[in-house]
């Protein structure tokens, strides 16, 4: 079973960018796809961003499209959200989970949260 720790949340002003880590351990996630995830207060959990076992395909929502780009470092067994431009909309917490063959995701993170003031 894997197991995904998240980091590299805080709080930012509007404009600024923050990087943040999913490190997995327990298993490797090279064979798989991996997604992040964020949750506003008050909110369900949405999709932000996916990327291919090998690096070469992402997707993003398009409220991130543009600003967020995500990467991944096999070697390191590690995932990465790269954000740009943030908003006060993006305050939420931030999820990385591993994407099954079904499409679903599964070894949901503790979350790390990322505050965007304006």
């Amino acid at each position: 079973q894997v197991q995904l720790v998240e980091s590299g949340g805080g709080l930012v002003q509007a404009g600024g960018s923050l990087r943040l880590s999913c490190v997995a351990s327990g298993s490797t996630i090279s064979r798989y796809a991996m997604g992040w995830f964020r949750q506003a207060p008050g909110k369900e959990r949405d999709f932000a961003a996916v990327i291919s076992w090998s690096g070469g395909v992402t997707y993003y929502a398009d409220s991130v499209k543009g600003r967020f780009r995500i990467s991944r470092d096999n070697a390191k067994n590690t995932v990465y959200l790269q954000m740009n431009s943030l908003k006060p909309e993006d305050t939420a917490v931030y999820y990385c989970a591993r994407q099954l063959d079904n499409g679903n995701y599964d070894s949901w993170g503790q979350g790390t949260l990322v505050t965007v003031s304006s």
